[in-house]
C-alpha cells in the first residue's frame, strides 16, 4: 500500500473513532446544558479557535513540510530551532493575552475564570504544535492517530464523570464543559511530549548535520506566517459568523435569544452532524501536505496529478453517500440532539455546503503543499465576503430567516471549492478532467 492510502487509511479509522466520541461529547453537551447554555458555548467557541490559531502560528503545518523535506540527519537541528520559535511565539501571544482578554467584551457572559483558562491554553498548544508537526512530516502516523483519539476520549471521560457527579450553575457549567476541553489538551501535550523526547535522544544517536539558522527560521516562517493568515481569517470569520447569523436573524424579526437558541441548534446540531464525516478530508490533509511538498520539491508532478485524482475519487466515494443520508434521514439523526427541531431542515438544506467542504480541504492541502498558501488565502477572502454579504441579505429577509443563511453559507463553499479546483489544475498543467494537458 503506498504512503498516500496508508496513512490516510490509519488517520482515517482512529479520527472515525474520535469523532463518534465528539459526536457523543456534543450530545452530553446539548443535554446536561440546555438549549440557551449550549447556545452559549457554541458561540465561545471560535473564541477558542482564534486563540489556538494564533498559538499555534501553524507550526504543526511548517515544521511537517521542512521534515518531509529535509534529510533525517538535520531534524534534530531543525527541531531545535522550530523549539526557539516556539518560545518567543508562547511568550508573545501570553504578553498579548493578559492585556487583550480581560478587555475582551464576548466574554463577559461568562465565568471569569474562563479568560485564564484561554491563558493556559496558549502554552499547551504553542509546544504542542512543534511535536505533532514532527510526527506529521516524519510520517508517524500511529502516533497522530492516538493523539487524535486520545483527545476526544479524555474529554468525554471528564464531561461525563463531572456532570454525573455534579450539579452546576449556568455560568459554571459551561466554564466546565470548556475546562474539559483544556484537560484533555494538557493530557495530549504530556503523551506527545514524552514520545517526542523518546525519539529526539533516539536521532541523538546518530550522525547529525547543523543547518543554518537564519535559513531554517525563514523556512519555517515562510510558511508558518501566512498559513497563520488564513487559519487567522478562518478563525476570525468564525467568531463573527454567531453574530452575523444572530443579527440577521433578529433584523427578520425573531427576538435575541431566539435567534441565539437557533444558532445553537445550527452549529451544535447540524454542524456537528455534517462536519462528522469531514475527519476523512482532514485526515487526507494531515498526509497529503508533506507528500504534495516533497513530490513538488522533487518536480514529480506525475505522482502528484495522481494522488489528486486519488483524494478526489475517495472524497467523491464517501461524500456522495453521506449527504444522501443527511437528506434523507435527517430528522433522526437530529433528534438525538432535540426532538422535533428545525436543525433537521438545516441539515437537509446544508447538502451542498458539506459536499462541497469535503472536496475543499483536500484541495487546501495541495495549495499548501505547492506552495499556494496565498491563492488559498484570496480565494477564502472571496468567497466568505460573497457568502457573508449573502447570509445576511437573505437571512435578514423575514421571508427566509435562516433558509437565507443557509443559501449564502452554500454559495461560499462552492465558490470556494471551484477556485481551489482551478488554480490547482493551472499550476500543475491539468485538464478539468485532472489528466495531463498535452504540449502545444
Amino acid at each position: 500500500m503506498n504512503p498516500f492510502f496508508r496513512g490516510a487509511l490509519l488517520l482515517s479509522t482512529a479520527a472515525l473513532a474520535g469523532e463518534s466520541l465528539e459526536f457523543l461529547i456534543n450530545i452530553v453537551l446539548a443535554r446536561e446544558l440546555g438549549e440557551h447554555n449550549f447556545g452559549l458555548y457554541m458561540a465561545i467557541l471560535p473564541t477558542l479557535v482564534f486563540v489556538v490559531v494564533l498559538s499555534s502560528l501553524e507550526l504543526q503545518v511548517s515544521v511537517s513540510k521542512m521534515v518531509a523535506e529535509r534529510e533525517q540527519s538535520e531534524h534534530i537541528s531543525l527541531v531545535s530551532i522550530a523549539l526557539k520559535l516556539a518560545i518567543i511565539v508562547a511568550v508573545t501571544c501570553l504578553i498579548a493575552a493578559f492585556f487583550v482578554l480581560p478587555n475582551l467584551s464576548v466574554l463577559n457572559n461568562y465565568h471569569p475564570l474562563v479568560r485564564w483558562m484561554l491563558v493556559l491554553l496558549i502554552p499547551i498548544v504553542t509546544f504542542s504544535s512543534v511535536a505533532r508537526g514532527y510526527f506529521v512530516g516524519a510520517q508517524h502516523t500511529k502516533k497522530i492517530a492516538v493523539i487524535n483519539l486520545m483527545k476526544r476520549g479524555a474529554q468525554l471521560t471528564f464531561l461525563y464523570g463531572v456532570f454525573q457527579l455534579f450539579q452546576f450553575q449556568s455560568q459554571t457549567a459551561i466554564f466546565v464543559a470548556l475546562g474539559t476541553v483544556v484537560l484533555s489538551e494538557i493530557l495530549v501535550l504530556f503523551y506527545m511530549g514524552t514520545a517526542f523526547t523518546l525519539h529526539m535522544n533516539k536521532l541523538r544517536k546518530q550522525p547529525q548535520k547543523e543547518v543554518e539558522n537564519k535559513e531554517i527560521y525563514q523556512s519555517l516562517l515562510a510558511v508558518s506566517l501566512p498559513t497563520t493568515g488564513l487559519r487567522v481569517f478562518h478563525a476570525i470569520t468564525f467568531a463573527v459568523k454567531p453574530f452575523l447569523i444572530t443579527t440577521a436573524l433578529s433584523k427578520a424579526g425573531l427576538m435575541e435569544s431566539m435567534a441565539l437558541i437557533q444558532y445553537g441548534k445550527l452549529a451544535g446540531v447540524a454542524f456537528t452532524i455534517g462536519f462528522f464525516p469531514a475527519f476523512i478530508a482532514h485526515s487526507l490533509l494531515t498526509v497529503m501536505v508533506p507528500l504534495v511538498s516533497s513530490g513538488y520539491s522533487k518536480g514529480d508532478f506525475h505522482s502528484l496529478a495522481k494522488m489528486l485524482r486519488q483524494a478526489m475519487g475517495v472524497t467523491l466515494a464517501y461524500g456522495l453517500p453521506v449527504v444522501m443520508v443527511f437528506y434523507f434521514w435527517a430528522e433522526p439523526m437530529t433528534d438525538l440532539f432535540f426532538e422535533h427541531s428545525p436543525a433537521s431542515g438545516y441539515l437537509t438544506l446544508l447538502v451542498p455546503y458539506f459536499l462541497f467542504h469535503y472536496f475543499a480541504i483536500p484541495m487546501q492541502a495541495y495549495l499548501i503543499g505547492i506552495g499556494l498558501v496565498r491563492e488559498a488565502f484570496m480565494h477564502s477572502v472571496w468567497s466568505t465576503g460573497v457568502s457573508f454579504l449573502l447570509m445576511f441579505t437573505l437571512g435578514s429577509l423575514p421571508s427566509l430567516q435562516m433558509d437565507g443563511i443557509i443559501i449564502g453559507m452554500n454559495v461560499g463553499a462552492v465558490l470556494l471549492t471551484l477556485m481551489h479546483y482551478l488554480t490547482i489544475t493551472e499550476k500543475l498543467n491539468l485538464t478539468l478532467y485532472l489528466t495531463q494537458k498535452k504540449a502545444a
